[in-house]
């Protein structure tokens, strides 16, 4: 077992008023268990409680996890954090997965069914794992949006930064074919933001969406956690991703914030999981 992840997870409710102090005490907490070569933690917000979170803890293994449980400054953190906290239920006692990429998260987690059946027993009616909700990722920023990138003249709109980099994007676009050109960007749950362009191919099946070259763009670039992504088309009506992007979209970044964009104004703003209600994931590869 020393190899094995060991994965626990904790639901966190949130006192209100202190979601960004809780938020920025997190992200500090997921840089210092990485630092430290604990493992790593990832955090989930409920989509249909926004005060509540769900702490999911993957050690590297056994021995880590203890390391992590004693260590000073792990313990300093959750001290304070639990300031920010109402209560700190739990939701599922540790244990061991295989995870076939440890940074792709514990979405890839390959269990026998049985482990999922008593988890399920154990945890009750409210689980991280219950539900189409469950990959939906917060804003994790650490702190104030920076102002001194070329995307980032936000004035006091957060997503102003993301669409003006996906109209940039779009001037990129190659579509020799159908002069149809579209940008996206995607923004990183520690506010970076990755772009990509349609680009077409005379073998017309070999044709890549703006959306899913930004998002293999930002992962092959070492990122996992995402807030949004921006869409822009110059459409009278908004172009919204296709069933492939939306699939692609889900399994990599989870219930992102979705906005519509033409070349001058935001036309509208969704949530994946409405325009994929029914995807395909995980949960059902066992």
């Amino acid at each position: 077992m020393a190899d094995q992840n060991v994965v626990s997870v904790v639901a966190l409710e949130i006192t209100p008023g202190k979601e960004s102090d809780f938020l920025i005490l997190i992200g500090q907490m997921q840089g210092l268990v990485r630092r430290k070569g604990f493992g790593t933690n990832q955090l989930l917000r409920d989509g249909e409680h926004p005060r509540r979170y769900y702490d999911i803890r993957i050690w590297r293994n056994a021995e880590a996890a203890a390391q992590a449980e004693s260590d000073r400054d792990v313990e300093e953190l959750r001290t304070r954090l639990a300031k920010h906290l109402q209560s700190t239920p739990l939701v599922d006692v540790a244990w061991a997965v295989e995870i076939g990429l440890a940074a792709a998260g514990p979405w890839q987690e390959r269990r026998v069914r049985s482990d999922r059946r008593a988890a399920a027993d154990r945890r009750g009616p409210a689980s991280a794992f219950d539900g189409q909700d469950r990959r939906q990722v917060p804003d994790r920023r650490l702190g104030p949006r920076r102002t001194d990138g070329p995307f980032d003249q936000a004035q006091g709109k957060p997503e102003a930064g993301v669409v003006a980099a996906a109209r940039i994007a779009r001037d990129r676009a190659h579509a020799a074919f159908s002069d149809f050109k579209v940008g996206a960007a995607i923004e990183t749950a520690d506010g970076k933001i990755i772009t990509g362009c349609n680009i077409e191919n005379s073998t017309y099946g070999l044709t890549m969406c703006a959306e899913r070259i930004a998002m293999f763009k930002a992962v092959s670039e070492g990122h996992r956690a995402f807030t949004r992504i921006a869409i822009v088309a110059d459409t009278s009506q908004p172009t919204t991703p296709c069933g492939a992007c939306r699939q692609i979209l889900w399994e990599l970044g989870g219930n992102l914030d979705i906005i519509l964009a033409d070349l001058r104004d935001i036309n509208s703003r969704h949530q994946l999981k409405d325009l994929l209600p029914h995807p395909f994931d995980a949960r059902f590869i066992e």
